[in-house]
């Protein structure tokens, strides 16, 4: 055969192919350190800024009985069981208790902050969507959770009125013109309302988006209602936890002598709550503790040690778990729980 037929029947070479463009992947993984140092940054920036509070509050705690500051940290760490309750009863499915305590172990680090709880409620979310609950759902269980403990923290505020009516004294807590201070919070409540009324008539996406939420949360809340486990979870974990607050700063001002009743201390507690929740700071930090210094002494208590029973109710229940919640948070965080 000659060599122009060999050249026919062979095959041809194959043109050398074009390398692909290189695909830029994204950085997960250094995304995902970066998230997990997160919480120990914004923990140790929060510790760098208040160590001076930190350190005197720790001196003051020196002459403390210790057998009442355990008690007293007895009762914060009952706190976030209390919480884990409310958690759970907010929601239908079963979660794992022992994941939902470090979860809200870890979020009572992020509670501190951000202010009017976003911290938790953004950990407790993130941990509902990884446990397969859906967006709208988790929101929703949040919105309830919200609601259960403001209605069970009334509740047990207004029974403690009824039960000490003479031991309050409205002299020192309550403005002198009472008048004007509920005029003042009716016209804020009352243009609050206008304005969301505005905006839910003529901003239709948002009024689609409200709707869609309420429907989900009715519906969530009458299949709650029907379990008693969860009943039982939701509003017993609610009815507790202002008191075990409460029972926190009364162990501690046991400790340090304070010459008030427990149930004096925990009125005051709840007094205080009710007058700092109306400046919303992270954690309660600030206006909780100046309204509870100012209620502790109306009640009767010097203010030098109504002072240190505020600290040392910091510090049980903010500075001693800050960094184990931040290590929490972290570790929750790299094993993707959160």
């Amino acid at each position: 055969m000659s060599s122009p037929q060999l050249a026919a029947v062979a095959p041809a070479t194959p043109a050398p192919a074009t390398p692909a463009p290189a695909r830029v992947s994204f950085p997960a993984n250094r995304l995902h350190r970066a998230l997990c140092m997160l919480p120990l940054l914004m923990i140790g920036a929060w510790m760098a800024a208040h160590w001076h509070t930190m350190y005197a509050g720790a001196m003051r705690l020196t002459s403390a009985d210790p057998k009442w500051l355990l008690t007293g940290l007895l009762f914060a760490c009952l706190c976030w069981a209390a919480a884990a309750c409310v958690r759970q009863g907010a929601v239908l499915e079963r979660l794992p208790s022992g994941l939902l305590y470090a979860t809200q172990f870890a979020a009572g680090a992020a509670n501190h902050v951000l202010p009017g709880g976003l911290g938790a409620h953004a950990v407790t979310l993130r941990f509902l969507n990884r446990r397969g609950i859906p967006l709208d759902r988790g929101t929703a269980s949040i919105a309830l959770y919200s609601l259960t403990k403001s209605i069970a923290t009334t509740v047990v505020t207004t029974a403690f009125l009824a039960l000490r009516p003479h031991t309050v004294p409205y002299d020192r807590l309550l403005p002198d013109n009472p008048g004007t201070a509920l005029a003042i919070g009716g016209a804020a409540v009352g243009v609050a309302a206008v304005v969301a009324a505005l905006l839910l008539t003529f901003v239709h996406p948002l009024r689609r988006l409200v709707t869609d939420f309420l429907r989900t949360a009715r519906t969530d809340v009458r299949r709650l209602h029907t379990r008693p486990a969860r009943i039982l979870a939701l509003w017993g974990g609610a009815l507790a936890f202002p008191l075990l607050q409460g029972s926190v700063v009364a162990a501690v001002g046991t400790s340090l002598h304070l010459p008030l009743p427990w149930a004096d201390i925990i009125l005051a507690y709840l007094a205080a709550n009710a007058l700092g929740a109306l400046v919303p700071s992270p954690g309660g930090l600030g206006s909780v503790d100046a309204a509870l210094v100012l209620t502790l002494t109306a009640f009767g208590a010097p203010a030098a040690l109504a002072a240190a029973t505020v600290i040392g109710y910091r510090v049980l229940t903010v500075w001693l778990p800050l960094l184990p919640g931040a290590l929490t948070l972290t570790a929750l965080v790299r094993k993707k729980v959160l």
